[in-house]
């Protein structure tokens, strides 16, 4: 089946497929429509809710996901500072399901009070990033997201923009993912989940052996291609 969707509406779709459990979010242009077509159109499926700021979102999700809930989070690209210092202690820990961060930027500002890239808090935090070009990909981009983020345990930013987040095309739809029924309770297991000085410089080098497995790993990923043209001049680009 297909439908005309926007970027957002496409994104609360693929948390849907991607079998997500808990969406949390601050709202803010572009990224607003996500939470609420969650609320609107998934609600039965996706326990959704605004938090009081992006950092409390970023907590509740990594919350979540420890306890084996896969969880997605949305904001704009100023919330991205908000909620950094909870991202960064996730990224060190991992969790016991996904954990997807959209940031929805605004090239042009027009709806922000600046105009920041986001895809910087890729090195910053050192995760791996989705941009899609088009609603399709927007959707597929968050199944592909959880799948990467469970494979890696690792958070995966998720980096879109206004004219993604606010154009429509066709999406091609598919089925939602099974999600366990019964999910444990929060493991104890101190060497992953206690980030104190003791425990932290082995989950740093254990970081760093994820980043080479993920750069070998993109490699080989079909949404990385090669369109191949004149090959006296090579162009990289990414998004819209």
């Amino acid at each position: 089946m297909k439908e005309i969707l926007s970027g957002n509406e496409a994104i609360a779709r693929g948390a849907y497929e991607a079998g997500v459990r808990i969406a949390l979010g601050y709202p803010g242009t572009p990224s607003s429509e996500i939470i609420e077509t969650i609320v609107r159109k998934y609600g039965k499926d996706v326990y959704a809710e605004w938090s009081v700021n992006e950092k409390v979102a970023m907590d509740a999700a990594a919350g979540a996901a420890y306890s084996g809930r896969r969880c997605l989070v949305t904001t704009k690209q100023v919330g991205m500072n908000v909620l950094s210092d909870s991202l960064l202690y996730t990224v060190y820990t991992g969790a016991e399901a996904g954990i997807v961060v959209v940031t929805s930027d605004d090239p042009g500002l027009f709806s922000s009070q600046n105009e920041q890239d986001n895809r910087w808090y890729s090195r910053l935090a050192k995760i791996p990033t989705l941009e899609p070009a088009d609603s399709q990909e927007a959707k597929d981009f968050i199944v592909l997201g959880m799948e990467i983020s469970e494979k890696f345990d690792i958070p995966v930013l998720f980096r879109t923009v206004m004219r993604v987040s606010h154009s429509k095309s066709v999406v091609e739809l598919g089925d939602r993912q099974p999600t366990p029924d019964a999910v444990g309770p929060f493991p104890r297991n101190p060497e992953k989940y206690n980030c104190t000085a003791s425990h932290a410089k082995n989950m740093h080098l254990k970081l760093e052996d994820k980043l080479a497995k993920i750069a070998a790993f993109a490699d080989t990923l079909p949404a990385n291609r090669i369109e191949w043209g004149d090959r006296k001049l090579g162009i990289v680009t990414s998004g819209v």
